[in-house]
């Protein structure tokens, strides 16, 4: 049986390829809020003025493949149910185009595409007491959202929202996959991260801590769904920040022995699942 991955194992950021940083930078800082953290040539690095929780490249040849893994959407948990409520209303003031909303029980969500079909969620977390249990079982749902109590938030709080705040973070990675039973091999018995809860072999949830979920993936792209073609728009990478050395080497030393290949980058250790999508193992003390 694999050994858990540290309770205190959280995701750093997400990088995504768009074919025209200027418009993304547009919208993820006059339509969600962002701040740049860093700009480089043809690169950004974004968040809520704390932890960076999205890197942007440019590839202004990339195109956008369809039916393969990849991205299915990258989350932005607010800190409470209060800034969700400043996203929403900023959201319904440029009238960017949603595609859903959901109570999951254990958050509130909402969901919407970015300026070149990225997956996005920005959600809050319920307090950790308050997430429903069934035999000591975690209880997930996609219920209707009370739209109208989540804005009733901002009664009393009449100034103008500067953008969202530091306390910002990626809260977690949904995934397209070609297999749930591979994805489960290789986050769940070779990474580490605990079995939340599985939708049949249609997609799978799991956490570090007992967190609701860090990573979710699934096959609605097709089961058997191949890996995005190099130079598409969409995911590159993400990173999964455990909080030590010692820890990393554990789960490289996991990764190694179960023959995947490790590339060493910058920010950590670069693996990749089944599909093809990157995964970088990291610390906090990494670049």
């Amino acid at each position: 049986m694999t050994e858990s991955i540290h309770p205190k194992t959280e995701l750093g950021y997400v990088s995504i390829t768009v074919p025209d940083l200027a418009r993304s930078l547009d919208f993820y800082q006059n339509v969600l809020g962002m701040k740049i953290h860093r700009r480089g040539d043809g690169t950004a690095m974004l968040g809520g003025g704390g932890a960076n929780v999205l890197e942007l490249i440019e590839d202004p040849s990339a195109k956008r493949a369809h039916r393969t893994s990849g991205l299915y959407h990258f989350a932005i948990l607010r800190p409470s149910r209060f800034e969700l409520a400043q996203s929403l209303r900023r959201l319904a003031e440029t009238q960017w185009h949603l595609e859903g909303f959901a109570d999951h029980l254990v958050s509130e969500a909402i969901y919407l595409p970015d300026p070149d079909g990225n997956g996005i969620e920005i959600y809050r977390d319920r307090l950790r007491s308050d997430w429903p249990q069934v035999n000591g079982k975690l209880q997930m749902g996609s219920d209707p959202i009370d739209l109208e109590g989540i804005l009733a938030e901002l009664e009393g709080h009449p100034e103008a929202w500067t953008g969202m705040e530091d306390k910002t973070i990626l809260g977690h990675m949904h995934l397209h996959v070609g297999s749930v039973e591979k994805g489960t091999a290789f986050y769940h018995d070779v990474l580490g991260f605990d079995m939340i809860a599985g939708l049949s072999q249609a997609a799978a949830f799991v956490s570090a801590g007992g967190y609701h979920h860090h990573i979710a993936y699934n096959t609605w792209n097709g089961v058997g769904a191949p890996p995005q073609p190099p130079g598409s728009i969409g995911l590159r990478h993400f990173i999964v920040r455990l909080p030590d050395t010692t820890e990393l080497g554990k789960i490289a030393d996991r990764v190694r022995t179960a023959g995947l290949d490790i590339e060493e980058q910058n920010e950590g250790l670069l693996v990749r699942d089944p599909s093809a999508n990157g995964v970088i193992l990291s610390t906090p003390t990494a670049k």
